[in-house]
């Protein structure tokens, strides 16, 4: 049978934080996909092809991750691609409520969709996109944030901005 998990989010930019939970699931499952969600509630720094572009590079030698953009409902777009699992991570309490939330409107809207919420590493459990953002703007180390070809790129864009 084949077993295929969706871990979907903004990825704005892909983080050491998301890799670890990927790599936490990636033996109990056949194939992972990466759905990068436009969400127009939120405004991001990067392209959606360029965080396509980033989770591709991060995960370029391992065959069972692909990355995908995906637009509407998770639920609906699980559907579309007979996937029964999504995984998200969770870094506090708060973020366990409100994914807790999502998990109960998604198995309501498709009974077949089981939710599996990871914590995060404790030693990274304060990385987020917007913090990242300004240590790379102000010349910061983010070495323990992000993988070396994500930093590279970052860091060339926001420089070529300036």
């Amino acid at each position: 049978m084949n077993h295929t998990a969706l871990l979907p989010g903004s990825f704005s930019p892909i983080t050491l934080g998301h890799s670890s939970i990927v790599d936490k699931i990636l033996p109990l499952f056949d194939k992972v996909i990466i759905g990068i969600g436009v969400n127009s509630q939120k405004s991001h720094w990067l392209s959606i092809e360029d965080r396509k572009h980033l989770c591709e590079l991060v995960f370029k030698s391992s065959p069972k991750i692909s990355c995908t953009f995906f637009n509407g409902l998770t639920s609906e777009f699980c559907r579309a691609n007979n996937i029964k699992y999504i995984v998200r991570g969770v870094r506090s309490f708060t973020d366990f409520e409100y994914e807790y939330q999502i998990s109960q409107t998604n198995k309501q809207l498709a009974p077949e969709l089981t939710t599996i919420l990871l914590p995060a590493d404790s030693h990274l459990i304060h990385v987020q996109s917007t913090t990242i953002f300004d240590i790379i703007k102000y010349g910061g180390d983010t070495s323990s944030f992000l993988h070396p070809q994500v930093r590279d790129f970052l860091h060339t864009k926001i420089n070529n901005r300036s």
